[in-house]
């Protein structure tokens, strides 16, 4: 890839390639509904033992940390898109 090149990643694709990633775990990054949530905007939950393992989570951060937003891309902001439909 060329230096200093950046991809762009839409907040949908993101989310996707993070459940991928958590399903190996029966987990998966959903997305708070409605006007007030204790949650955050995003939280993870845990399928296999139904409960939630983190609220407040930031999707780039945790793609990051996960390994599936690497170095060179960038997510594109305002390209929020309902991740769970």
């Amino acid at each position: 890839m060329n230096e200093g090149m950046t991809v762009l990643v839409t907040m949908r694709a993101l989310i996707q390639r993070i459940n991928r990633k958590l399903r190996q775990d029966d987990q998966r990054l959903r997305t708070a509904r409605g006007w007030f949530s204790n949650l955050g905007d995003y939280y993870v939950l845990d399928f296999k033992h139904n409960r939630i393992v983190k609220g407040h989570v930031d999707p780039e951060a945790l793609g990051r940390d996960l390994g599936v937003l690497k170095d060179y891309e960038q997510l594109l902001v305002g390209s929020w898109s309902y991740p769970n439909t």
